[in-house]
């Protein structure tokens, strides 16, 4: 089976069709080796690093939440905790990040998932007219903007970070 055909990829096209978004089918772009980090996608799509939206999964006192940033920022876990309301919030396991998504770190698409995820979207990405994000496998991506993946994913918009430089 090709990537093309692989069942996280052709899971993120039917949701991206069914959200109606934009460009969905033919957005979406396989790539020969695999893209896991921002900046990888960032360089092989000659895009800038914040221009990568780059899915986070975390659990929430225990419940799934999907933080989308952008390549250039670093998500503040305590900042999202305020955001949700939750007392702690920590990076999952790869085992919750495959139960909840479907798909394996590094291919992470913000939609596409057994069941929906509560999502928030990194403000930042506003400042692109071109998102891209990862379509369920780690050498897939594609387009979309800041609008519509707030919309196709359901999510809320919010300064979920700061630039990764200001934090190193």
């Amino acid at each position: 089976m090709s990537e093309q055909e692989h069942p996280g990829i052709s899971a993120v096209r039917t949701a991206l069709l069914a959200a109606g978004a934009d460009g969905a089918a033919s957005g979406v772009v396989v790539f020969d080796d695999a893209v896991r980090t921002a900046a990888a996608a960032a360089q092989a799509l000659g895009v800038e690093v914040g221009a990568i939206a780059n899915s986070l999964f975390f659990l929430a006192d225990g419940k799934p939440l999907l933080v989308l940033t952008s390549g250039a920022h670093r998500a503040d876990t305590d900042k999202v905790a305020g955001l949700v309301g939750a007392e702690k919030v920590r990076r999952a396991d790869p085992e919750s990040v495959r139960e909840h998504t479907g798909q394996v770190i590094g291919g992470v698409s913000p939609l596409g998932h057994p069941a929906p995820i509560r999502t928030l979207v990194d403000e930042h990405l506003a400042t692109y007219p071109v998102v891209w994000a990862a379509a369920g496998h780690p050498k897939a991506v594609f387009p979309t903007s800041f609008a519509e993946l707030v919309a196709i994913t359901g999510g809320s918009a919010a300064a979920v970070g700061e630039q990764a430089e200001a934090l190193s």
